[in-house]
């Protein structure tokens, strides 16, 4: 059974056109318009207020990431968090500042390019408190008590008095008063995410004797305050939301939580102020348990404790939960416990979800992976980027659209596209779309997916094979595109093949010569023809240690090395990670997943050495060897490998004990465990070993590059061939994030009727002003 709905039209107007397009009944109820105070949602999805980088300094850039999702069918579009006071200064962050006109000027483009959609705007309005880093402003914190907090450093926060409330709330409603003018629809009081409300209402934070601190009415007196305050300057032309966090226990370790506000007092504190709330934005948790990675937690897993907010107010309520499916979104509606579906990762993944869902095409979904790449580019690049889609981020600078992409120039050229990894597919995608009609993508391998192939079935990565499933899916809708798996192209392959364009996509691997940063040659006995030495692609193709302690060591930084060793420790092995960092993953903090993968490797048993050079591997000693020489003859072995740079050769005894080091000092007692030695040293030079049965090797990756190198180096035999234009993408230029990978083959597709393709055209630059 259809529907007949309102849709907004698919091509980019300054008008929108509403159509009337048929949905499936099972979703239609995703599409009624909501209620919130003075407005009225167009449908119930809901892009919620997350940072992109933008904020108020990229105004341009901001309006146009925000407009694709208004375009894409969203009825609601929030632009991210926006500070009311210079005391609530986020530098080095960039937020949505608000203090005065000109801000407010800069955040009307994007109120205008939300609106020119059909869409309403919201505005988050904040202040951070004791968690404001204040770098540019240099003003002391804020907070109900003196406190310190575990996002800063360098000092403790002021106790506010009296009159630093009252001052704060005037610049909350001053804010709310800029951002009405500015054309925003919704404006928030933020009290989530352990920021100025929440520090108030924990009991743990707020340790105030007068009528702000103490009891629940007093510890929400400030809330509410504010919320009565902004309603009576703006409530009647704007909705008024807030945002809380309701403290769930999801039972992932490292997950931590928000102290000192039960489940209870939040739903008490939800009933105290509801009559001053239009719109309820429930988040659980801190920032890394509501924005949880797919690694630790499935679509949805909000659930249990945002639903309960229903038990407190009849008004609209929106929770997120990164959700993709649209029975899943339809079954939560129906359920009554909110009203609107939120969204933040998955909008970006794909801004175009509403409509795709209500026309029907389902499969075109850009599904999230949860790994949230978007929040590391944003968090370290101050620049939000895409995993998924490379085109977030890229809607003004680089003009790019998700959904729209110009016939190309030159379409009638053959191209042959030689590997299909996550750049080589990408680059497909695009062309095809671009309507190229002869578009040839070879893959050695029986399936496609380059480096994913392997990383998808190491724990918990799982949601990571949508890039690969959302691309295999998209190129069969291409009638000009065909992959061919199971076939290796060799240079005299790719010259008698009938391509006038070739781009090399062959991507990268893990050495197994042990090179790594600081130690650019290959580490002594590093060798993965050996049964004891093994890559990452070796042991998820199923090739293991011949004993069970095992070393996993991890120059890296990010997934490979814990997913390996969970993997090994998972099948019983007994398994140390060793790693030059100092924490283990350091990558995996800027996905907010850090401290949740190390506490839950910790309960899986295994290991973890820091700060520590691995730079020899041989068979257990009998007898000390110096720098610079081969170490002694073995009877059961080869001899030892000359260590150029690391310590002397330890010497054991016939238990694998330490007797000497080489120099005659002590080292260290190690157990019997294992025939082969790790050799290094800490971060301060010490020399270390230990005894294991295999190493895995993390240590640094190499473009797979020889192909392109062996055509590029034969100009003649191009030009004899046919073949007009060589390229190469992702990892075959340089082993790298997945996203930059993705995003190097969009571009030379995007760009390949340019001059110069191999060169990326220059992008536009914010400037600074907006006169």
């Amino acid at each position: 059974m259809v529907v007949a709905v309102p849709v907004l039209a698919v091509p980019v107007l300054a008008v929108p056109v509403v159509l009337a397009v048929l949905v499936d009944a099972r979703h239609a109820i995703l599409f009624e318009p909501v209620v919130i105070g003075p407005k009225t949602l167009p449908n119930r999805f809901y892009q919620v207020p997350h940072a992109s980088g933008f904020g108020s300094r990229k105004p341009r850039t901001q309006a146009a990431f925000r407009a694709i999702k208004a375009e894409g069918g969203w009825g609601g579009v929030c632009v991210e968090y926006a500070p009311v006071s210079a005391d609530s200064d986020e530098v080095p962050a960039v937020s949505a500042d608000l203090w005065d006109e000109a801000d407010a000027r800069a955040l009307t483009l994007a109120a205008d390019a939300i609106h020119g959609h059909g869409s309403l705007a919201g505005l988050e309005l904040f202040h951070g408190g004791a968690s404001s880093p204040n770098g540019s402003s240099r003003l002391a914190r804020l907070a109900p008590s003196q406190i310190t907090s575990e996002l800063q450093w360098g000092g403790l926060a002021k106790q506010m008095t009296r009159d630093d409330i009252a001052r704060v709330q005037r610049d909350w409603v001053e804010a709310a008063r800029r951002a009405a003018g500015a054309g925003f629809d919704i404006v928030y009081v933020y009290g989530a995410h352990g920021y100025l409300m929440t520090q108030f209402l924990s009991a743990v934070t707020n340790r105030r004797s007068d009528g702000y601190g103490g009891s629940l009415a007093n510890r929400g007196r400030f809330w509410l305050e504010t919320l009565a305050a902004v309603r009576d300057a703006v409530g009647a032309e704007c909705a008024i939301a807030t945002r809380v966090a309701v403290h769930g226990d999801s039972g992932v370790p490292g997950a931590g939580g928000l102290p000192g506000i039960g489940v209870d007092e939040m739903l008490a504190l939800v009933a105290m102020a509801d009559h001053l709330v239009d719109l309820w934005d429930v988040t659980v948790g801190t920032w890394p348990e509501d924005s949880g990675t797919s690694r630790y937690y499935p679509e949805g897993h909000q659930r249990p404790w945002a639903h309960r907010v229903r038990e407190a107010t009849a008004k609209p309520v929106v929770a997120v939960g990164r959700y993709s499916s649209p029975d899943l979104m339809t079954e939560v509606i129906r359920s009554g416990a909110v009203d609107l579906i939120g969204s933040a990762r998955q909008a970006i993944a794909d801004p175009f979800l509403p409509r795709k869902i209500a026309e029907g095409r389902l499969g075109e979904i850009r599904e999230c992976t949860g790994s949230n790449i978007c929040i590391l580019r944003e968090e370290t690049f101050r620049h939000v980027g895409c995993v998924q889609n490379a085109t977030a981020g890229e809607e003004y600078r680089r003009g790019w659209h998700p959904e729209v992409f110009g016939q190309a120039t030159g379409a009638d050229r053959p191209v042959l596209i030689v590997g299909a990894g996550p750049a080589g597919l990408e680059c497909a995608v695009v062309l095809g779309r671009r309507g190229f009609r002869a578009v040839h993508v070879a893959e050695a391998e029986p399936e496609i997916g380059g480096r994913l192939r392997w990383t998808r079935r190491l724990p918990g990565l799982g949601d990571w094979g949508r890039l690969v499933d959302w691309r295999a899916v998209q190129l069969g809708l291409l009638p000009g595109v065909e992959v061919i798996t199971g076939r290796r192209l060799a240079a005299a392959d790719v010259l008698g093949y009938g391509a006038e364009v070739v781009v090399i996509a062959t991507g990268s691997s893990w050495r197994g010569d042990g090179v790594q940063p600081g130690h650019p040659s290959p580490m002594p006995g590093a060798d993965p023809s050996l049964p004891h030495v093994l890559t990452p692609e070796q042991v998820c193709a199923g090739k293991r240690p011949p004993g069970r302690r095992v070393v996993v060591y991890d120059t890296d930084g990010y997934y490979v090395a814990p997913g390996v060793a969970e993997l090994l420790a998972g099948e019983g092995f007994e398994v140390t990670v060793v790693t030059t960092f100092p924490v283990l993953s350091p990558v995996s903090d800027e996905t907010l997943e850090g401290d949740m993968l190390r506490a839950h490797l910790h309960q899986a048993g295994v290991w973890v050495r820091h700060a520590t050079t691995i730079t020899g591997i041989a068979p257990r000693p009998v007898a000390a060897g110096r720098q610079g020489e081969p170490g002694p003859a073995r009877e059961d072995g080869p001899p030892w490998p000359v260590l150029e740079d690391g310590p002397p050769w330890p010497v054991l005894d016939d238990g694998g004990h330490l007797l000497v080091q080489g120099d005659g000092e002590p080292l260290a007692v190690l157990d019997d465990g294992g025939p082969w030695m790790v050799l290094g040293h800490d971060r301060y030079g010490e020399p270390w070993s230990a005894r294991c049965d295999g190493v895995v090797l993390v240590t640094q990756q190499v473009s797979d590059d020889g192909l392109y190198l062996e055509l590029a180096a034969d100009p003649a035999a191009l030009a004899a061939a046919g073949i007009s234009a060589l390229y190469r993408i992702g990892d075959a230029v340089a082993p790298r994030l997945l996203s930059e990978a993705i995003f190097d083959g969009h571009r030379l597709a995007r760009e390949i009727d340019s001059p110069d393709p191999a060169t990326p055209l220059p992008y536009r630059r914010e400037p600074a002003g907006l006169g």
